[in-house]
């Protein structure tokens, strides 16, 4: 190899920056003995000698672009006061944590044994060199305003002391949402703030950047009422110093709208709430006890909205909703600062989200049903995923749009990709299958509305355009269930059988001429009809639907045998089929069959080989076929291998197109490298398969639940192959979020038969795929 070459390799090594799990996987290959000549002597030459060149390149080859120190001197560690920096080092080391678990941001926590300012910003200014961002942590005030305020203007990296402005942006969101429902204005609210320390002088700040007026905010610390008038008056307690004759938290809170509390446990009284102007905003934030008992302030009044620092309440003021996603957008940008457009970006980017419908892995994780906007969420869950694209995205933007950003992001949608990887959410394939969803929504009908699950995902796919629902069975009970969990599903269509009998009276004639020679009379095709999936697929077939979902509450039989009675199946397809995509580490892999078939024969392996490769063809995917048994090409004889290699040989001689090989054993067909050393003559040795068909529904049935239980695959399915029209069957007890997968499969499968249906737009897709 030239020496031009391995100088490459060794700059290609080095750049290789991928998010890790864990703190500590490496982010970069060390299996091999070149790996290491990579990563250290000879190979780490190269990149120093470039960063020595432009030092802006030490971003490109180490990791200081994803590396923040979170820095505390132990003087205000959580409520414990001045502890010293050694017993602050586990809260700095969760500190880290969370950065990591949230954001994928990579932390070194550094305790400091100093309480001199002058020797701390020294300190973390000597550091800068290593890395990305520093989040300064319980430090106490007033010191921690002089040594944030020095490093930010000395240091070209951001900076920020979460304990002031973690507080005052998780807080100041939380407060906009509750002026919204309380119909209060922030220019007009009068705010009492109980504490003045450093989280209590950030907020203040903050609303005021917001639109509070300062002259209608009053501060009390431990001596009461901050007056200007009081003596010696701290210079920082000075810029909320009120002129107003009140001296006491009791009085400051007469008609007041506003309290915000950072002080100490049980300071507010039940009479003190009672005291304020209609519809309060209570935000009562001590650690661990609040200000005053939660129980105690909702009995208090019924009209006021209350926030703690708790999580077993609702509205936790939780700093983990701000700091690890802005320091993530600052990175991401290689801002220079983290400045107060910055800020004011994720205040309003928390707010606005939690006005959004919240998805369902929200609900489940707090053991809810339908979590919705109103005085008891006003500010999103901490385990609320949409976090890190919506506050990382707002932060980003608000850097590039104040000139503070040395990285310009263009590409917003490929960036939101990103995010979600870096969370292990890289369902790629899922997104471009929604994405093209949306292009062209199709009317879903659903067999089941009598039930949340499918009531909850209807609302999904119409809020995110995905599909048009159309709800089937009893009104009276539909609406019951849209009103009791709040559902938003206005205008959504609401189809009654019992209130339709000229339309079942059409569809039964229609099943009675399809099947009277299969021993349906006229009126068992009408009590059929009373079924709502005969109703759903005769909906489906006459044209008032595109497609039916149906399979959350019956057995995957009583739904199947009425689609194939009322719609049948395509043109040349003898059969239909089940397959499951399964969204593994590695990509999709597409199973099959594992509902439907039983014991297939050679022929049929075939024909479900055929069903396979058109419909992942669907999905914009090469298919790389395997058949599978417990031999190797003959190494082993028995029924089954004698059966697969039969089909593998009709379908290399009647369609030579498809990859596809076999009989061969599951672990070669995904390990192409093992294949190639064996059996370097198959036909899936330069690559792995992605399509795997299994001898009998047993074995198909088995691998793809063992892989989703062992494996942590995600199955989407069973997609139904081979029926004339969509109709798609999810397993009992399905999530909602599965239930929207398949409906997403449901409206592409229309999308499919329709550009089959008209070769010109065929072409055109296609003519686009290959472009791309």
């Amino acid at each position: 190899m030239s020496k031009t070459n391995r100088k490459q390799d060794a700059l290609d090594y080095h750049s290789q920056g991928r998010p890790g799990k864990i703190q500590v996987v490496p982010t970069k290959p060390y299996s091999s003995q070149r790996d290491l000549t990579l990563a250290y002597s000879p190979g780490v030459a190269e990149p120093c000698l470039k960063i020595a060149d432009h030092k802006e390149d030490v971003y490109k080859y180490t990791a200081k672009g994803n590396l923040v120190a979170v820095i505390s001197n132990g003087t205000a560690v959580l409520g414990l006061g001045d502890i010293g920096p050694e017993a602050g080092k586990p809260v700095m080391e969760g500190k880290g944590l969370l950065f990591k678990i949230f954001a994928d941001i990579d932390v070194f926590d550094l305790e400091l044994d100093t309480k001199n300012v002058d020797d701390f910003v020294k300190i973390v200014k000597a550091l800068e060199p290593t890395f990305g961002g520093i989040n300064l942590e319980d430090i106490k005030a007033p010191e921690c305003f002089e040594i944030e305020r020095r490093l930010k203007e000395e240091m070209n990296i951001p900076v920020m002391h979460d304990d002031q402005h973690g507080t005052a942006i998780i807080s100041a969101a939380a407060l906009l949402n509750a002026c919204e429902l309380q119909k209060k204005k922030m220019d007009k609210i009068k705010i009492v703030v109980n504490g003045a320390g450093a989280a209590a002088i950030s907020c203040s700040r903050l609303y005021v950047a917001l639109g509070a007026k300062k002259e209608n905010i009053v501060m009390c610390d431990r001596s009461g009422v901050i007056r200007n008038d009081r003596a010696n008056l701290d210079p920082i307690k000075q810029e909320f110093a009120t002129s107003r004759n009140l001296n006491t938290l009791a009085e400051s809170m007469k008609d007041s709208d506003v309290f915000i509390g950072l002080s100490s446990a049980d300071c507010v009284t039940a009479d003190m709430l009672k005291s304020m102007a209609k519809n309060p905003i209570v935000f009562a934030m001590a650690n661990p006890n609040p200000e005053i008992a939660y129980d105690l302030a909702i009995s208090s009044r019924k009209d006021l909205i209350m926030a703690t620092g708790r999580s077993d309440y609702p509205n936790q003021v939780n700093n983990v909703l701000g700091f690890p996603y802005i320091f993530r957008g600052a990175l991401d940008v290689r801002s220079t600062s983290i400045n107060e457009e910055m800020k004011i970006a994720a205040v309003r980017a928390i707010a606005d989200l939690a006005k959004k419908s919240v998805p369902e892995a929200v609900n489940m994780a707090y053991n809810a049903k339908n979590i919705k906007f109103g005085k008891d969420y006003i500010i999103p869950k901490p385990m609320d995923f949409r976090l890190m694209t919506n506050v990382s995205m707002a932060v980003a933007k608000a850097a590039i749009d104040s000139g503070v950003a040395r990285k310009t992001i263009t590409d917003w949608d490929a960036y939101a990709e990103e995010l979600k990887r870096r969370l292990g959410m890289d369902d790629s394939i899922m997104r471009a299958i929604t994405n093209k969803a949306k292009q062209a929504p199709k009317r879903v009908v659903f067999a089941e509305a009598d039930n949340y699950k499918i009531l909850k995902a209807a609302q999904i796919v119409r809020d995110d355009n995905i599909a048009i629902p159309i709800l089937l069975g009893n009104k009276e009970v539909i609406q019951q269930i849209i009103e009791e969990n709040a559902l938003d599903l206005e205008g959504v269509q609401i189809v009654d059988p019992a209130l339709e009998p000229e339309r079942m009276k059409k569809y039964a004639e229609s099943l009675y001429q399809k099947r009277q020679r299969r021993g349906v009379t006229l009126f068992e095709a009408n009590k059929f009809m009373r079924d709502r999936n005969y109703f759903g697929a005769s909906m489906v077939e006459f044209g008032e639907a595109d497609a039916m979902i149906s399979g959350l509450t019956k057995n995957y039989v009583s739904t199947i045998k009425p689609a194939l009675q009322v719609i049948g199946t395509e043109a040349g397809v003898n059969r239909v089929a089940g397959m499951y995509m399964m969204m593994t580490e590695k990509g999709p892999v597409f199973f099959g069959d594992t509902t439907v078939n039983v014991d297939p024969t050679v022929e049929e392996l075939v024909d479900l080989t055929l069903l396979l490769e058109k419909s992942v063809g669907k999905f914009n995917i090469q298919p790389r076929i395997a058949l599978l048994s417990y031999s190797n090409f003959g190494s082993n004889e028995g029924e089954v291998p004698e059966k697969v290699r039969k089909a593998v040989k009709i379908l290399h001689e009647k369609h030579p197109q498809i990859i596809v090989d076999g009989d061969m054993q599951g672990n070669f067909a995904i390990n192409n490298a093992m294949l190639k050393d064996n059996f370097p003559f198959s036909r899936l040795a330069d690559a792995p398969a992605n399509t795997l068909v299994f001898p009998n529904l047993e074995s198909g049935n088995i691998a793809y639940k063992l892989l989703q239980e062992l494996g942590g695959a995600e199955a989407v399915g069973p997609i139904l192959l081979g029926l004339k029209k969509p109709v798609h069957i999810v397993q009992l007890g399905s999530s909602v979020r599965e239930i929207v997968n398949m409906i997403t499969i449901a409206v592409l499968d229309v999308q499919a038969k329709e550009e089959d249906a008209n070769p010109v737009k065929r072409r055109g897709i296609l003519n686009r795929i290959a472009k791309k």
